[in-house]
């Protein structure tokens, strides 16, 4: 019989977060098909931790080149996406994602859709004339093109031209994240038919996240259980499934973990895939109930044998990381010792000395 745990421990292989993990930032990314990026430092740990050898250039390489690119999709919120992937994804999630932001364009700061069309087309002339911006850039390039820009108007902005599949993340500028237009950035973007897209989304995520629920991907996606389901039907016989708790959860082909699996111990953000990437089971990774419900969104994760044993804050120093966590319950030797060898392959990523804290 499967039990929470069991599925805790499955995603962690799906994910590549145990052994085996992948060989490169770009498999990664592949594997899950998208990997939520709101915090970009927290987020490349989020990928680098799938791999063998996490490298720091290894993600940022891919960025400057276009390979992977950083922009709103599947959610209201960045996303890690392939170059090859971002245009099929767009066609299929964003139109839903897209309602929102135009809301809160409308809502929030008084714009019709004439007023969105003409600051989208004011900062689509900025990009073709200067390349690459950033944010604060492109608050300057609307103003002085007569377009009203408060910051908060202008993040939206931008994630509705993301999700329109205008422009979407270009080499950072001093470091900082900035902007390119889609065309140049993907100038071919793979498109598929709605059915095909959603078949393929389907197979990808329960390869790459299983075992999850309709209900998950459902939320993942953005999309109706209509949707999924169309999906799955077309690539059900490529997957496998079990009956637990009352919901059916697919998978790709493969028995469940049975072996005590490696790194025992993870310290992720809260935004990381095995979190986010679930809302019907998430509550996989706390079988005995431990953790409080109205948990804080900013705060990340610690993980021993795919469970949360604790709250986590990392925190970076000139020449060190820190790891602060408040456990939920007390934890034992082999745990706090998980959970140091965690920090310290982080902090080897990083290139920092790393410590954790206990209360």
């Amino acid at each position: 019989m499967v039990r929470d745990a069991d599925v805790a421990r499955w995603r962690l292989r799906s994910q590549h977060l145990v052994r085996p993990h992948v060989g490169s930032a770009g498999e990664a990314v592949s594997s899950l098909l998208a990997v939520q990026a709101e915090n970009p430092g927290q987020a490349a740990w989020a990928v680098a931790s799938r791999t063998r050898n996490p490298d720091q250039a290894d993600l940022g390489a891919l960025l400057d080149d276009g390979a992977i690119v950083r922009t709103h999709v599947l959610r209201p919120t960045w996303h890690f996406v392939r170059a090859e992937d971002i245009g099929w994804l767009l066609d299929l999630t964003g139109p839903r994602v897209r309602r929102v932001t135009g809301q809160q364009l409308r809502n929030a700061h008084g714009l019709d859709d004439r007023s969105i069309d003409r600051a989208v087309a004011a900062m689509m002339e900025a990009l073709a004339s200067r390349g690459r911006l950033t944010r604060a850039q492109l608050a300057e390039e609307l103003l002085g093109r007569g377009v009203p820009a408060s910051g908060q108007m202008v993040m939206i902005l931008l994630a509705h031209a993301e999700l329109d599949g205008l422009i979407c993340s270009g080499r950072a500028v001093d470091g900082e994240h900035a902007y390119a237009l889609m065309a140049e950035r993907v100038p071919a973007p793979r498109r598929l038919d709605r059915a095909d897209a959603l078949a393929e989304l389907a197979l990808r995520y329960f390869t790459g996240h299983g075992p999850a629920t309709e209900r998950d991907l459902a939320y993942w996606a953005t999309l109706t259980l209509t949707d999924v389901r169309a999906g799955l039907r077309r690539v059900r016989d490529r997957l496998d499934s079990f009956e637990h708790d009352g919901r059916t959860f697919w998978h790709a082909p493969a028995d469940a973990p049975g072996e005590p699996q490696d790194p025992a111990g993870h310290l992720l953000q809260v935004l990381d895939e095995t979190y986010r990437g679930y809302q019907d089971s998430r509550w996989v990774l706390d079988a005995a109930g431990d953790v409080p419900r109205t948990r804080v969104s900013a705060v990340g994760m610690a993980l021993v044998d795919a469970q949360l044993v604790a709250d986590m804050r990392r925190t970076i120093g000139r020449d060190h990381v820190r790891f602060d966590l408040r456990p939920y319950r007390a934890l034992t030797r082999p745990e706090i010792e998980a959970l140091d060898r965690a920090a310290r392959r982080c902090g080897e990523y990083l290139r920092l000395e790393a410590t954790i804290t206990l209360p």
